[in-house]
């Protein structure tokens, strides 16, 4: 009898290390969970071909936010061992300081920065804001050449960013978008005058200021107290600067002018849409590539045009 006692005892003992055991690896197996859950960061870096975004997941390490910062910095700016985790830092570009205030990081660069093409200068600032972005307590980023605020192809100031700013559709290249308030003029309600309308504009910095303004002037007024100044369909085939002048090439789609009543307002809504607000004195419209053209018979298109004042209300 106290043999088989002692023999019960001893496969109690047995089973309560076997259950000790099994509640360790649980607790183990929920530590880690628990750890994944708190490192969900991730540092950003560029593929093998420099033109989209992969993530890496990390552990943001730091007790202060300034070592939380140097931190993220310090890894997006040093390569990985695996070729498919690129730095998006290249050309010699480095940081020079940073400064953090009330949520807002300012991060100033070297010279070598306007070196970057545009595909590349977009997937570093993306790299950065989006690996900074994660931190508690940095809300938007600013990037700095020397001290002076970062500029786009425009001459326009970049400005502060968040993560957002950047989108990447699968198997696509990354884009960044911006927003801008433009001044737009659009017809007034009888379209035989131009009234100016201030528009916030969202676009892609891959697509030019000037390119954005036309295609928002196609897509219309949200007041019903304006008339829409270019036909609805219209395709802009490209824009470009040089020497002060924009040149604007659209399609035959321009010469609808079903709903026109006067043949100035789709023609100097285009001119001084894009001359307000800009270093550029007058623009040539084209039409399929062509200039050759009198619009309605009495517009010719045939030289560039200025700004025209006489045909806005409150003028």
């Amino acid at each position: 009898m106290y043999l088989r006692q002692k023999e019960i005892k001893m496969k109690m003992k047995k089973i309560y290390k076997i259950l000790l055991l099994i509640a360790v690896c649980i607790i183990a197996v929920s530590g880690c969970k628990k750890e994944d859950k708190v490192s969900g960061t991730r540092i950003y870096y560029t593929d093998s071909e420099g033109v989209s975004l992969v993530e890496k997941g990390t552990r943001i390490k730091g007790k202060t936010k300034k070592a939380q910062i140097n931190y993220v910095l310090g890894k997006v700016q040093k390569n990985t061992d695996n070729i498919n985790y690129r730095s998006a830092f290249v050309k010699g570009v480095k940081i020079k300081n940073w400064s953090l205030h009330s949520k807002n990081l300012t991060v100033d660069f070297n010279r070598a920065y306007q070196k970057l093409s545009v595909t590349e200068e977009i997937v570093l600032r993306a790299s950065v804001v989006q690996s900074l972005g994660q931190i508690d307590g940095v809300d938007t980023v600013l990037f700095t050449i020397e001290g002076e605020p970062l500029e786009d192809q425009n001459g326009q100031e970049i400005g502060y960013m968040q993560p957002s700013d950047f989108v990447q559709n699968t198997g696509s290249s990354l884009h960044a978008y911006q927003n801008e308030t433009f001044l737009l003029y659009y017809g007034n309600k009888k379209g035989t005058r131009l009234v100016k309308e201030k528009v916030n504009v969202r676009y892609s910095s891959s697509v030019s200021r000037e390119k954005a303004l036309v295609e928002q002037l196609i897509k219309g007024p949200d007041s019903d107290n304006e008339s829409a100044v270019l036909p609805e369909g219209t395709k802009v085939l490209s824009v470009s600067v040089k020497d002060h002048i924009c040149y604007v090439n659209l399609d035959a789609g321009f010469l609808d002018t079903t709903n026109v009543m006067n043949p100035e307002v789709p023609v100097y809504a285009i001119v001084n849409s894009i001359v307000d607000g800009s270093a550029i004195s007058r623009v040539q419209i084209l039409i399929d590539g062509k200039t050759d053209i009198t619009y309605m018979g009495k517009i010719n298109l045939e030289k560039p045009l200025s700004r025209n004042p006489n045909i806005v209300e409150g003028e």
